[in-house]
């Protein structure tokens, strides 16, 4: 068992490092929603600012955009040219995502400020890939509300994860520290 153990060890470390990253970042957004919903920023300041900056990308592709606080949720209502095509949740600030992001980038960690860095451009990279990806979506449904599945829970979702998993990939090849097999 102990050989098992050293054998692997490189392996158990990731998995350990992983989840306790994911677990304690995951926490302390759980935490931050609890104590964020407020009047000004409904639901909660990340989501109201994707929100406002994704109607502002609306806006400036000539809709007519409004977010309005949803009545019976805890979301917003994106309303474009006066149709309402989305609600805008928690789930669509990216900010699980980057917490997945920044919890594989720590668990293979390189240098100190490379792996600062990479986190800290990768966040944004995402950060602002989710917003293009509300705009498009917004814009999808408003043009063609019939393909509200396949846009919503294939095609856009595909589109993140693929970007996070190639910036995973990007970091393990060119950036951590582990050792290569020759």
């Amino acid at each position: 068992m102990k050989k098992l153990f050293a054998k692997y060890q490189s392996v158990i470390k990731f998995i350990l490092t992983f989840l306790l990253v994911y677990f304690v970042l995951s926490f302390a957004y759980k935490f931050y929603l609890q104590w964020s919903t407020g009047e000004r920023f409904y639901p909660d300041y990340f989501t109201y600012i994707v929100a406002q900056q994704s109607a502002d990308l609306l806006h400036d592709l000539d809709y007519r955009v409004q977010v309005i606080p949803h009545p019976d949720e805890a979301s917003l209502k994106l309303i474009i040219n006066e149709k309402y095509v989305a609600r805008i949740i928690e789930g669509c600030n990216s900010a699980s995502v980057i917490i997945l992001f920044i919890s594989f980038i720590i668990a293979f960690s390189g240098d100190f400020k490379i792996t600062f860095l990479y986190i800290l451009a990768g966040s944004v990279l995402i950060y602002i890939a989710n917003l293009f990806r509300v705009v498009i979506l917004a814009v999808g449904l408003y043009h063609y509300p019939w393909r509200k599945d396949i846009l919503h829970t294939v095609i856009f979702p595909g589109i993140i994860y693929g970007m996070v998993c190639l910036l995973w990939v990007l970091w393990v090849n060119r950036f951590s520290n582990i050792k290569r097999v020759k």
